[in-house]
C-alpha cells in the first residue's frame, strides 16, 4: 500500500519500451505497487521505440557475458511469447549476415564464435546457399541466423501501456529527492508528483534526468540519427527477408541493412549521422541549447577525434542518395537511385564516456530512492523485458520500496 504523502509508490520517467516494461515488471514482481509511468508526449512510443526496423535481435553481435547478449538472447524469445499472447504482428524469418569481400571473412568467422558463445546457433553459408534464401543478394560467405525475428515494437509498447498506470503529457522538468523523504518531481504543466522512488527511463534525454535528479551519470546522450530509404513496391521482390552486411568492430552500429518488413515494404538504411537535436529526426531539426550542451561536453571532441573517417562516410551518404545507393549495391547489386524512396528516420541513443569512447553495454546506475537506465540503444527494445526485471529487482531490493 503507498505510504501517506505520496500520490504513487514509484514514478516511472519514460514511456518507451523500456518503461513501460520496467513499469509491468514492478507490477508483476509486487502486485498492489502503484507505478505511474510520466511520457512527455501525448502517447507512448513515439521516439526510440516506434521508429526502428521492427527487428527482434537474437544476440549474435554482443559481448559474450554482456548485459546486451545475455539479455537478447533471453528476451528474444520472450518477446515472441509475449507478442503471440496479445495477438501482436509478429514473425521469425531468420536473417543472413552478408561477406561481400574477403577481408571481411575473418570477422564473420569471429562473429560465428561470439554467437555461439552467447548460445546463438548459426549456420555458415556459401554463395550457392546465399542464393537460395536471398537469390538478389551478393556475397561470398553468410552467417545463417534462424531465431532473429521481427515485431511492432510501438504494439508492444501499447500493450503494456495498456497493463500499467500511463500519463502522458508529463514532461518532467525538476527532481527533488531527499533522504527519507522519497522522491518529487514537477512537470511542465507545473504539477508535483510525489513517489517512494523513481526509475529514469527517459531515453534520449536520460542523462538529463539523471543531472536534474543530482547525480552525475558519467557519460553524455548523443543522439545519432539513422535515415531510411525504402525499394519501390515493383523492386520489393528483390529482398525476400533480413539481410545484414559484417558490421564494423570498432562501431557499435550494424551498417546498411535490408529489411523485408511485416507492412510488405522493404526497409534500408539505418546510415548514422550525428543529430543537432536529441528528437532531430531531420538535417533542419536544430536544437541549439542541446547542442551547445554536446559541443562542450570533451567526450564529443575526443569521440570525433577517434571516429572522423567512419563519421566522414556516413555524412557523405546522407548527404549524396548515390553514395548511399552505392553502399547498398555491395548486397543488392541490381538496384538504382531511382529504386530507393525516403522513408522516416530515427535517432539512437548513444552514450558517449569522458574519453570519447562509446558506452558498448547497457548502462543502469543506481541512487538512492533511484535506478536510472543511461544507456538502452539497440537491441534494448528486444531486451525490454529482461532489462524491466533487472531494473525491478534494484529497485525491489533498495531500501527505498523495502
Amino acid at each position: 500500500m503507498t505510504l501517506a504523502g505520496y500520490g504513487c509508490d514509484v514514478l516511472v520517467i519514460g514511456g518507451g519500451v523500456v518503461g513501460l516494461a520496467t513499469a509491468h515488471a514492478l507490477r508483476e514482481a509486487r502486485p498492489g505497487l502503484a507505478v505511474t509511468v510520466l511520457e512527455k508526449e501525448a502517447a507512448p512510443a513515439l521516439h526510440q521505440t516506434g521508429r526502428n526496423s521492427g527487428v527482434i535481435h537474437s544476440g549474435v553481435y554482443y559481448r559474450p557475458g554482456s548485459r546486451k547478449a545475455r539479455f537478447a538472447v533471453s528476451g528474444s524469445a520472450e518477446l515472441v511469447k509475449f507478442c503471440a499472447e496479445h495477438g501482436i504482428p509478429h514473425a521469425t524469418p531468420g536473417k543472413l549476415i552478408v561477406a561481400t569481400e574477403p577481408d571481411e571473412l575473418p570477422r564473420l568467422h569471429e562473429l560465428a564464435q561470439r554467437a555461439r558463445r552467447n548460445g546463438v546457433p548459426v549456420r555458415e553459408l556459401g554463395p550457392a546457399q546465399i542464393a537460395e534464401y536471398e537469390p538478389a543478394v551478393a556475397g561470398i560467405a553468410a552467417l545463417r541466423v534462424e531465431s532473429t525475428g521481427q515485431c511492432d515494437f510501438a504494439a508492444v509498447a501499447r500493450q503494456l501501456a495498456r497493463l500499467v498506470d500511463l500519463r502522458t503529457g508529463a514532461e518532467v522538468v525538476a527532481v527533488d529527492r531527499r533522504v527519507g523523504r522519497g522522491v518529487a518531481v514537477r512537470t511542465r504543466r507545473g504539477e508535483v508528483l510525489r513517489a517512494r522512488a523513481l526509475v529514469n527511463c527517459a531515453g534520449l534525454h536520460s542523462d538529463r534526468i539523471a543531472r536534474l535528479a543530482g547525480d552525475d551519470p558519467g557519460l553524455r546522450i548523443v543522439p545519432f540519427r539513422g535515415e531510411f530509404y525504402r525499394l519501390r513496391a515493383e523492386r520489393a521482390s528483390l529482398v525476400r527477408g533480413l539481410v545484414y552486411p559484417v558490421p564494423d568492430p570498432a562501431f557499435p552500429f550494424l551498417g546498411v541493412h535490408l529489411t523485408a518488413g511485416l507492412d510488405g515494404e522493404v526497409h534500408i538504411g539505418p546510415n548514422a549521422v550525428p543529430a543537432l537535436a536529441r528528437e532531430g529526426y531531420d538535417w533542419r531539426t536544430v536544437g541549439a541549447r542541446e547542442l551547445a550542451d554536446e559541443l562542450a561536453y570533451p567526450g564529443v571532441w575526443r569521440m570525433a577525434r577517434r571516429h572522423w573517417r567512419y563519421g566522414a562516410g556516413e555524412l557523405r551518404r546522407s548527404l549524396s542518395k548515390r553514395a548511399f545507393t552505392a553502399a547498398v549495391r555491395r548486397l543488392l547489386p541490381g538496384i538504382t537511385e531511382r529504386d530507393l524512396l525516403p522513408s522516416p528516420a530515427g535517432v539512437r541513443a548513444q552514450a558517449v564516456l569522458p574519453d570519447g569512447s562509446l558506452a558498448d553495454d547497457f548502462e543502469i546506475a543506481e541512487a538512492p530512492h533511484t535506478v536510472h537506465v543511461l544507456n538502452a540503444p539497440s537491441p534494448a527494445a528486444t531486451a525490454c523485458l529482461p532489462i524491466g526485471r533487472e531494473v525491478a529487482t534494484r529497485l525491489l531490493d533498495g531500501p527505498g520500496l523495502a
